[in-house]
This record gives structure tokens, sequence and C-alpha cells, in this order.
């Protein structure tokens, strides 16, 4: 049985704007359709298993995420989402004679990357930021919805850009469940000026001085069957 994490954390920040104010702005985060246990549907994962040991294509459906408005001031949004469970040793993935232990060491994934959300929206719906698969993944640059960078995949297949969504795909043999951040983050400015192939990395970097308030939501999703039971 994996253990319960919760769908909301109240985790707030804020800083300094461009206009040097300062003032408590709460901010609230939810992913929509989570499963009983505070996991994320199979419908969002880039593979899911098709049996004990081996995994398929997922239908890649990017989450529902909502948030509450940001404080005065705010002009976009910005949205990532992490995996800080991926195992450091990549060759430990997906055998059939080991699995990986719960407490082997970890390291950070980036799955989302999106900003210049509208500050009018609050909401994206599940698929908004798209689904499937595509070879090399989503386009990179801007959508109805906000500008998309670029995720963990692109340096992990090297075959494409990835831009924007791309969800779950934990190895089957980990006896820890991956969780899956979703951090949103309100500006103060309209666009960050950010374009081709930008990582989470450059985003924060444009984003320093200009958030006036941020807050994550969490969820878990594994395909060790041991756990999903």
């Amino acid at each position: 049985m994996s253990p319960r994490i919760p769908s909301v954390v109240a985790a707030v920040i804020v800083m300094t704007g461009a206009a040097g104010a300062m003032a408590a702005a709460p901010l609230s985060v939810t992913i929509d359709d989570l499963t009983v246990r505070d996991s994320l549907p199979d419908a969002a994962a880039f593979c899911r298993p098709a049996s004990a040991t081996t995994m398929a294509p997922g239908p890649n459906q990017s989450l529902g995420v909502r948030w509450s408005p940001g404080p005065s001031g705010t002009r976009s949004y910005a949205l990532t989402m992490i995996d800080p469970d991926v195992p450091q040793d990549l060759a430990a993935m997906n055998h059939t004679d080991r699995d990986i232990a719960a407490d082997a060491p970890r390291m950070t994934f980036t799955h989302w990357v999106l900003t210049d959300i509208p500050a009018a929206t609050t909401h994206l719906g599940p698929g908004e930021d798209g689904e499937g698969q595509a070879a090399g993944g989503k386009q990179l640059g801007r959508t109805a919805h906000g500008v998309r960078g670029q995720n963990g995949y692109a340096s992990f297949l090297h075959d494409g850009a990835y831009g924007g969504y791309d969800g779950p795909c934990p190895p089957w043999n980990d006896r820890r469940p991956h969780r899956y951040v979703v951090r949103v983050y309100a500006l103060d400015l309209a666009t960050l000026g950010l374009s081709g192939p930008f990582t989470r990395g450059d985003m924060e970097t444009a984003m320093a001085g200009h958030v006036l308030a941020s807050a994550e939501a969490s969820a878990s999703y594994t395909p060790n069957p041991s756990l999903r039971q």
C-alpha cells in the first residue's frame, strides 16, 4: 500500500516584486481527478503498466490543475511539475532480477514547464496542454494557455524538443511511489520573455524578483504492482 500523499500542500512563498512591495498573499493549488489514494490517474502517465514487468505508452494527458487568483499586481502565472524521486542509478530501472530500494539515492526530473499563463486563467483542464505521444514530444513555444518550455525527456530520450507536459514513467521495479509536485507562481510580469528550448532552471532565473506568491500540490504514481494493490 502506498503512503497517502496530500493533494494540496500549503507552501506559500512571498518575494519582493519589481516595486519592492511585500505582502502576505496566499495561493492554493489543487490537481483534478486524483484517485481515492491521492494518486494520479493512469490517463496522465507517459507510460503505464502493461503487465507486472512490462510498460506500454500511456495516454499522456496533461493534468488538470486549478489555483486561486494571485495577489493584486499578478500579471501572469508560471507552472512546473517535477518528480523528486527518480533513482540516480538509471541502470537499475525495470529489471526483473532486482528491486530499487525505497531508500535508494534519488534525483529530480522535470515533467512540465509552462510560462506566461494569462492572468485571467486559474484552471487548466485535463489534456489542455496536450495528450498522447508523438515523436520528439510536443512543440515548444506559445499556445493559447501559455509558453511551453522543455521538460526532462528531451535530455533523457534525445529525439526531440519535448515541450510542455509529459507525464510519469517511473520504473515498475521501484519500491518507492514517486511524488509529482505541481507548483504555480503568480508573477508581476506579463511575460518572462523566454523562447526556444528553455528549461525549468531558465524559468526560475527569469522569475527571480518577480514572484508575488507561489504554492504547490502533489500526488503519487507507481506502476509497481505490489504498491498499486
